[in-house]
Protein backbone atom coordinates (compact mmCIF):
# COMPACT_ATOMS: atom_id res chain seq x y z
CA UNK A 1 0.00 0.00 0.00
CA UNK A 2 1.42 3.35 -1.41
CA UNK A 3 0.37 6.91 -0.86
CA UNK A 4 0.55 9.30 -3.70
CA UNK A 5 -0.81 12.41 -5.45
CA UNK A 6 -2.08 12.92 -8.85
CA UNK A 7 -2.35 16.81 -9.68
CA UNK A 8 -2.62 17.67 -13.82
CA UNK A 9 -2.74 20.73 -13.97
CA UNK A 10 -3.06 21.14 -17.87
CA UNK A 11 -6.09 21.34 -19.94
CA UNK A 12 -5.37 19.08 -23.18
CA UNK A 13 -6.98 19.59 -26.36
CA UNK A 14 -5.78 16.77 -28.35
CA UNK A 15 -7.27 16.49 -32.28
CA UNK A 16 -6.23 16.61 -35.67
CA UNK A 17 -6.52 20.29 -36.87
CA UNK A 18 -6.51 21.86 -33.30
CA UNK A 19 -3.25 24.17 -33.84
CA UNK A 20 -5.34 26.65 -35.89
CA UNK A 21 -7.67 26.91 -32.81
CA UNK A 22 -4.38 28.35 -30.94
CA UNK A 23 -5.34 31.77 -30.23
CA UNK A 24 -8.77 30.87 -29.19
CA UNK A 25 -7.66 28.79 -26.90
CA UNK A 26 -4.93 31.20 -25.92
CA UNK A 27 -7.83 33.71 -25.03
CA UNK A 28 -9.34 31.02 -22.80
CA UNK A 29 -6.39 31.07 -19.84
CA UNK A 30 -5.32 35.09 -20.02
CA UNK A 31 -6.83 38.08 -19.98
CA UNK A 32 -3.75 39.68 -21.65
CA UNK A 33 -2.73 40.77 -25.40
CA UNK A 34 1.02 39.92 -25.37
CA UNK A 35 2.33 36.73 -26.70
CA UNK A 36 5.77 35.60 -26.20
CA UNK A 37 6.32 32.84 -28.54
CA UNK A 38 9.34 30.40 -28.15
CA UNK A 39 10.48 28.20 -31.52
CA UNK A 40 13.52 27.36 -33.05
CA UNK A 41 14.73 28.00 -36.96
CA UNK A 42 13.20 24.43 -37.89
CA UNK A 43 9.58 25.64 -37.12
CA UNK A 44 10.67 29.36 -38.67
CA UNK A 45 12.09 27.44 -42.12
CA UNK A 46 8.92 25.12 -42.21
CA UNK A 47 6.48 28.05 -42.03
CA UNK A 48 4.84 26.86 -39.18
CA UNK A 49 6.07 29.80 -36.83
CA UNK A 50 4.97 32.43 -39.25
CA UNK A 51 1.41 30.61 -39.51
CA UNK A 52 0.99 30.78 -35.96
CA UNK A 53 2.22 34.70 -35.93
CA UNK A 54 -0.59 35.49 -38.17
CA UNK A 55 -3.33 33.57 -36.62
CA UNK A 56 -2.47 35.83 -33.16
CA UNK A 57 -2.15 38.64 -35.00
CA UNK A 58 -5.80 37.92 -36.71
CA UNK A 59 -6.98 37.81 -33.10
CA UNK A 60 -5.51 41.21 -31.86
CA UNK A 61 -2.34 39.70 -30.10
CA UNK A 62 0.73 41.00 -30.03
CA UNK A 63 3.84 38.96 -30.61
CA UNK A 64 7.44 38.46 -29.99
CA UNK A 65 9.41 35.50 -31.37
CA UNK A 66 12.56 34.08 -29.55
CA UNK A 67 13.02 31.46 -32.14
CA UNK A 68 17.10 31.25 -30.69
CA UNK A 69 16.16 27.23 -29.36
CA UNK A 70 18.35 24.21 -29.85
CA UNK A 71 18.55 20.87 -29.23
CA UNK A 72 19.40 20.17 -25.75
CA UNK A 73 18.38 23.23 -24.87
CA UNK A 74 21.32 25.19 -23.27
CA UNK A 75 21.40 27.62 -20.49
CA UNK A 76 22.85 30.31 -21.90
CA UNK A 77 19.71 30.75 -24.23
CA UNK A 78 17.18 29.97 -21.81
CA UNK A 79 18.36 33.24 -19.70
CA UNK A 80 18.57 35.40 -22.82
CA UNK A 81 15.02 34.45 -23.57
CA UNK A 82 13.60 34.98 -19.91
CA UNK A 83 15.51 38.52 -20.39
CA UNK A 84 13.54 39.22 -23.50
CA UNK A 85 9.87 37.94 -22.27
CA UNK A 86 10.47 39.89 -19.18
CA UNK A 87 11.30 43.26 -21.37
CA UNK A 88 7.97 42.50 -23.94
CA UNK A 89 6.23 42.01 -20.59
CA UNK A 90 4.70 38.75 -21.59
CA UNK A 91 1.26 38.08 -20.41
CA UNK A 92 1.41 34.51 -21.95
CA UNK A 93 4.13 32.11 -23.47
CA UNK A 94 3.42 29.95 -26.47
CA UNK A 95 6.15 27.30 -27.10
CA UNK A 96 5.97 25.61 -30.80
CA UNK A 97 8.18 22.90 -31.53
CA UNK A 98 9.31 19.45 -29.99
CA UNK A 99 10.37 18.52 -25.79
CA UNK A 100 13.68 21.06 -26.49
CA UNK A 101 11.58 23.90 -27.44
CA UNK A 102 9.06 23.01 -24.51
CA UNK A 103 11.64 22.59 -21.95
CA UNK A 104 13.24 25.72 -23.35
CA UNK A 105 9.91 27.76 -22.64
CA UNK A 106 9.35 26.30 -19.35
CA UNK A 107 12.78 27.80 -17.62
CA UNK A 108 12.24 31.22 -19.60
CA UNK A 109 8.54 31.28 -18.62
CA UNK A 110 10.78 31.02 -14.57
CA UNK A 111 13.20 33.78 -15.44
CA UNK A 112 10.39 35.97 -16.54
CA UNK A 113 9.42 36.23 -13.39
CA UNK A 114 12.10 35.41 -11.14
CA UNK A 115 15.33 35.64 -13.15
CA UNK A 116 18.75 35.03 -12.49
CA UNK A 117 19.81 31.47 -14.17
CA UNK A 118 18.27 28.42 -14.69
CA UNK A 119 20.50 25.97 -12.36
CA UNK A 120 19.29 28.14 -9.52
CA UNK A 121 15.81 26.36 -9.78
CA UNK A 122 17.95 22.89 -10.90
CA UNK A 123 15.60 20.32 -8.43
CA UNK A 124 12.08 19.60 -7.31
CA UNK A 125 10.10 22.50 -5.81
CA UNK A 126 12.51 25.26 -5.97
CA UNK A 127 10.53 27.51 -8.26
CA UNK A 128 9.69 30.32 -5.65
CA UNK A 129 6.13 32.20 -7.36
CA UNK A 130 3.84 31.67 -10.17
CA UNK A 131 4.96 32.18 -13.52
CA UNK A 132 3.07 33.36 -16.56
CA UNK A 133 0.94 30.71 -18.48
CA UNK A 134 2.65 28.51 -20.45
CA UNK A 135 0.85 26.62 -23.70
CA UNK A 136 2.44 23.87 -25.59
CA UNK A 137 1.79 23.24 -29.17
CA UNK A 138 4.31 20.05 -29.40
CA UNK A 139 5.74 19.48 -33.55
CA UNK A 140 6.87 15.69 -32.42
CA UNK A 141 5.82 13.01 -30.94
CA UNK A 142 7.94 12.08 -28.08
CA UNK A 143 9.04 13.55 -24.98
CA UNK A 144 5.53 14.52 -23.82
CA UNK A 145 7.03 18.04 -22.19
CA UNK A 146 3.07 19.54 -23.11
CA UNK A 147 2.26 17.70 -20.12
CA UNK A 148 4.86 17.04 -17.87
CA UNK A 149 5.83 19.59 -14.98
CA UNK A 150 10.19 18.78 -15.62
CA UNK A 151 12.45 20.93 -18.01
CA UNK A 152 15.85 19.70 -18.49
CA UNK A 153 18.19 21.83 -19.89
CA UNK A 154 22.14 21.77 -20.32
CA UNK A 155 24.50 23.46 -18.28
CA UNK A 156 26.88 24.58 -20.99
CA UNK A 157 29.98 25.03 -18.49
CA UNK A 158 30.23 21.79 -16.27
CA UNK A 159 28.55 19.86 -19.34
CA UNK A 160 25.61 17.93 -17.48
CA UNK A 161 22.42 18.70 -17.75
CA UNK A 162 20.42 19.45 -14.84
CA UNK A 163 16.52 19.79 -14.39
CA UNK A 164 13.63 21.84 -12.56
CA UNK A 165 10.97 20.13 -11.34
CA UNK A 166 7.86 21.52 -10.49
CA UNK A 167 4.06 21.80 -10.63
CA UNK A 168 4.24 25.64 -11.53
CA UNK A 169 5.85 25.12 -14.97
CA UNK A 170 3.28 22.48 -15.98
CA UNK A 171 1.75 23.99 -19.06
CA UNK A 172 -1.83 25.64 -18.53
CA UNK A 173 -2.86 24.02 -22.04
CA UNK A 174 -1.60 21.34 -24.19
CA UNK A 175 -2.63 21.30 -28.46
CA UNK A 176 -1.71 18.05 -29.48
CA UNK A 177 -2.51 18.36 -33.07
CA UNK A 178 -0.68 14.80 -34.88
CA UNK A 179 -0.92 16.74 -38.37
CA UNK A 180 1.57 18.93 -37.02
CA UNK A 181 4.04 15.29 -37.23
CA UNK A 182 3.09 14.71 -40.75
CA UNK A 183 6.24 15.96 -42.18
CA UNK A 184 8.57 14.66 -39.87
CA UNK A 185 11.88 12.55 -41.64
CA UNK A 186 11.85 8.92 -40.69
CA UNK A 187 15.09 9.66 -38.16
CA UNK A 188 13.56 11.69 -36.05
CA UNK A 189 10.31 10.16 -35.88
CA UNK A 190 12.11 6.86 -35.06
CA UNK A 191 14.48 9.10 -32.10
CA UNK A 192 11.52 10.73 -30.84
CA UNK A 193 9.07 7.77 -31.32
CA UNK A 194 11.22 5.42 -28.86
CA UNK A 195 11.80 8.63 -26.18
CA UNK A 196 8.21 8.09 -25.72
CA UNK A 197 8.41 4.31 -25.80
CA UNK A 198 11.36 4.66 -22.91
CA UNK A 199 9.07 7.05 -21.24
CA UNK A 200 6.03 4.49 -20.52
CA UNK A 201 8.65 1.76 -19.08
CA UNK A 202 10.08 3.64 -16.81
CA UNK A 203 7.16 5.13 -15.58
CA UNK A 204 5.77 1.89 -14.87
CA UNK A 205 8.82 -0.15 -13.38
CA UNK A 206 10.58 2.59 -11.62
CA UNK A 207 10.23 2.51 -7.75
CA UNK A 208 8.02 5.54 -7.66
CA UNK A 209 5.25 4.10 -9.89
CA UNK A 210 1.89 4.02 -8.38
CA UNK A 211 -1.25 2.52 -9.47
CA UNK A 212 -2.34 5.82 -11.94
CA UNK A 213 0.82 6.36 -13.46
CA UNK A 214 1.36 2.10 -13.94
CA UNK A 215 -2.47 2.40 -16.44
CA UNK A 216 -1.07 5.52 -17.88
CA UNK A 217 2.03 3.90 -18.76
CA UNK A 218 0.44 0.53 -19.72
CA UNK A 219 -1.92 2.53 -22.16
CA UNK A 220 0.82 4.56 -23.42
CA UNK A 221 2.71 1.49 -24.55
CA UNK A 222 -0.45 -0.03 -26.35
CA UNK A 223 -0.62 3.40 -28.58
CA UNK A 224 3.01 3.43 -29.40
CA UNK A 225 4.18 -0.36 -29.34
CA UNK A 226 2.45 -0.86 -32.07
CA UNK A 227 2.40 1.87 -34.41
CA UNK A 228 6.39 3.47 -34.45
CA UNK A 229 8.21 1.40 -37.19
CA UNK A 230 4.60 1.87 -39.25
CA UNK A 231 5.08 5.86 -38.72
CA UNK A 232 8.72 5.35 -39.23
CA UNK A 233 7.72 3.09 -42.04
CA UNK A 234 5.60 5.81 -43.86
CA UNK A 235 5.25 8.90 -42.16
CA UNK A 236 1.92 9.37 -43.90
CA UNK A 237 0.02 6.98 -41.81
CA UNK A 238 -2.32 9.19 -40.49
CA UNK A 239 -3.52 6.71 -37.84
CA UNK A 240 -0.44 5.84 -36.67
CA UNK A 241 1.02 9.30 -36.22
CA UNK A 242 -2.22 10.01 -34.56
CA UNK A 243 -1.79 6.83 -31.79
CA UNK A 244 2.36 8.04 -31.88
CA UNK A 245 1.23 11.37 -30.65
CA UNK A 246 -1.85 10.21 -28.35
CA UNK A 247 0.69 7.88 -26.52
CA UNK A 248 3.46 10.23 -26.00
CA UNK A 249 1.33 12.85 -24.70
CA UNK A 250 0.10 9.22 -21.71
CA UNK A 251 3.72 8.62 -21.17
CA UNK A 252 4.23 12.20 -20.34
CA UNK A 253 1.49 12.21 -18.06
CA UNK A 254 2.64 8.29 -16.50
CA UNK A 255 6.20 9.32 -15.93
CA UNK A 256 6.01 13.15 -14.85
CA UNK A 257 3.91 11.15 -11.83
CA UNK A 258 6.08 8.38 -11.60
CA UNK A 259 9.56 9.38 -12.70
CA UNK A 260 12.46 8.24 -15.44
CA UNK A 261 15.27 6.04 -14.06
CA UNK A 262 18.45 5.01 -15.48
CA UNK A 263 18.25 4.66 -18.90
CA UNK A 264 17.61 8.66 -18.79
CA UNK A 265 20.24 9.13 -16.98
CA UNK A 266 22.61 7.44 -18.77
CA UNK A 267 21.18 9.50 -21.79
CA UNK A 268 21.55 12.78 -19.74
CA UNK A 269 24.63 12.06 -19.44
CA UNK A 270 26.06 11.47 -23.06
CA UNK A 271 23.71 14.63 -24.14
CA UNK A 272 25.90 17.12 -21.98
CA UNK A 273 28.47 15.08 -22.63
CA UNK A 274 28.42 14.63 -26.86
CA UNK A 275 25.15 16.72 -27.35
CA UNK A 276 23.50 13.30 -28.39
CA UNK A 277 19.96 14.11 -28.91
CA UNK A 278 17.85 12.64 -26.25
CA UNK A 279 15.74 9.86 -28.21
CA UNK A 280 18.35 8.54 -29.82
CA UNK A 281 20.37 8.41 -25.98
CA UNK A 282 17.64 6.79 -24.17
CA UNK A 283 17.34 3.72 -27.07
CA UNK A 284 20.89 3.22 -27.08
CA UNK A 285 20.88 2.11 -23.20
CA UNK A 286 17.39 0.81 -22.70
CA UNK A 287 17.75 -2.89 -23.72
CA UNK A 288 20.46 -3.20 -21.27
CA UNK A 289 18.48 -1.59 -18.53
CA UNK A 290 16.29 -3.85 -18.86
CA UNK A 291 18.06 -6.51 -18.56
CA UNK A 292 19.89 -5.32 -15.68
CA UNK A 293 16.58 -4.23 -14.14
CA UNK A 294 14.35 -7.26 -14.70
CA UNK A 295 15.68 -9.89 -12.13
CA UNK A 296 14.55 -6.61 -9.44
CA UNK A 297 11.04 -6.63 -10.85
CA UNK A 298 10.51 -9.59 -13.12
CA UNK A 299 7.03 -9.56 -13.51
CA UNK A 300 6.39 -6.06 -14.14
CA UNK A 301 9.20 -6.35 -17.00
CA UNK A 302 7.20 -9.62 -18.05
CA UNK A 303 4.00 -7.80 -18.18
CA UNK A 304 5.58 -4.85 -21.00
CA UNK A 305 6.68 -8.21 -23.14
CA UNK A 306 2.76 -9.31 -22.65
CA UNK A 307 1.60 -6.16 -23.39
CA UNK A 308 4.14 -5.97 -26.66
CA UNK A 309 2.75 -9.51 -27.14
CA UNK A 310 5.57 -10.85 -27.21
CA UNK A 311 5.25 -13.02 -24.40
CA UNK A 312 1.36 -15.30 -23.82
CA UNK A 313 0.12 -16.38 -20.23
CA UNK A 314 2.22 -20.30 -20.98
CA UNK A 315 5.77 -18.13 -21.00
CA UNK A 316 7.04 -17.86 -17.49
CA UNK A 317 8.18 -13.84 -16.45
CA UNK A 318 12.18 -14.51 -16.89
CA UNK A 319 11.22 -15.50 -20.42
CA UNK A 320 9.06 -13.05 -21.35
CA UNK A 321 11.40 -10.20 -19.66
CA UNK A 322 14.29 -11.92 -22.14
CA UNK A 323 12.01 -11.90 -25.03
CA UNK A 324 11.23 -8.06 -24.47
CA UNK A 325 14.91 -7.68 -24.21
CA UNK A 326 15.57 -8.72 -27.48
CA UNK A 327 12.57 -7.08 -29.16
CA UNK A 328 13.80 -3.59 -28.17
CA UNK A 329 17.34 -4.38 -29.50
CA UNK A 330 15.66 -5.35 -32.89
CA UNK A 331 13.32 -2.53 -32.40
CA UNK A 332 16.23 0.32 -32.76
CA UNK A 333 17.75 -2.14 -35.57
CA UNK A 334 14.61 -1.98 -37.32
CA UNK A 335 14.07 1.76 -37.22
CA UNK A 336 17.86 2.23 -37.66
CA UNK A 337 19.10 3.91 -34.25
CA UNK A 338 22.36 4.02 -34.39
CA UNK A 339 24.29 2.38 -31.55
CA UNK A 340 26.33 3.92 -28.75
CA UNK A 341 29.77 2.64 -30.29
CA UNK A 342 28.65 4.17 -33.92
CA UNK A 343 28.81 7.90 -31.77
CA UNK A 344 32.44 9.20 -33.51
CA UNK A 345 32.35 11.44 -30.14
CA UNK A 346 32.26 8.46 -27.72
CA UNK A 347 35.40 7.83 -25.97
CA UNK A 348 35.81 4.83 -23.01
CA UNK A 349 38.18 7.66 -21.73
CA UNK A 350 35.15 9.25 -21.13
CA UNK A 351 33.20 6.37 -19.61
CA UNK A 352 34.25 7.25 -16.12
CA UNK A 353 33.15 10.95 -16.07
CA UNK A 354 29.86 9.29 -18.06
CA UNK A 355 28.90 6.72 -14.69
CA UNK A 356 29.78 9.80 -12.25
CA UNK A 357 27.27 12.25 -13.69
CA UNK A 358 24.98 9.65 -14.23
CA UNK A 359 24.80 8.41 -11.06
CA UNK A 360 24.34 12.22 -9.87
CA UNK A 361 21.07 12.54 -11.97
CA UNK A 362 18.23 12.74 -9.50
CA UNK A 363 16.06 9.65 -11.18
CA UNK A 364 18.82 7.58 -9.77
CA UNK A 365 17.42 6.37 -6.47
CA UNK A 366 14.10 5.66 -8.93
CA UNK A 367 15.63 3.14 -10.55
CA UNK A 368 13.94 -0.57 -10.17
CA UNK A 369 17.46 -1.94 -9.29
CA UNK A 370 19.49 -0.23 -7.03
CA UNK A 371 22.78 0.93 -9.12
CA UNK A 372 25.88 2.11 -8.21
CA UNK A 373 28.46 4.15 -9.85
CA UNK A 374 30.34 1.15 -11.12
CA UNK A 375 27.47 -0.70 -12.41
CA UNK A 376 26.63 2.60 -14.67
CA UNK A 377 30.50 1.96 -15.89
CA UNK A 378 29.69 -1.32 -16.84
CA UNK A 379 27.01 -0.55 -18.66
CA UNK A 380 28.31 2.10 -20.91
CA UNK A 381 30.97 -0.29 -21.53
CA UNK A 382 28.35 -2.94 -22.61
CA UNK A 383 26.45 -0.22 -24.71
CA UNK A 384 29.69 0.24 -26.47
CA UNK A 385 30.91 -3.39 -27.18
CA UNK A 386 27.60 -4.54 -28.72
CA UNK A 387 27.25 -5.28 -31.46
CA UNK A 388 23.77 -3.90 -33.63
Amino acid sequence: MINFTFDLPTKIYLGNGLFYKTADYISNITKGRRVFLVTDQGMEKIGLADILLKQLQKKGFEVEIFSKVVPNPKDADCTEGGEAARSFDADCIVALGGGSVIDAAKAIAVLQMHGGMPQEYAGRGNVPGPVKPLVAIPTTAGTGAEVTRSSVITDTKRKIKFTIKDVRIAPAAAIVDPELTYGLPPALTASTGMDALVHSIEAYTCKLSNPVSDGLAIQAMKHIYPNLRRAVENGSDKEARYHMMTGSMIAGMAFSHADVASVHCMAEAIGGLYDTPHGVANSMFLPYLIEFNAEADTYKHAEIARTFGLAGEKESDSEAAVALVHEVKQLAKDIEIPSFASLVEARTEDFDYLAKSAFENGSTPSNARDITEEDYKNLFYKAFESKP
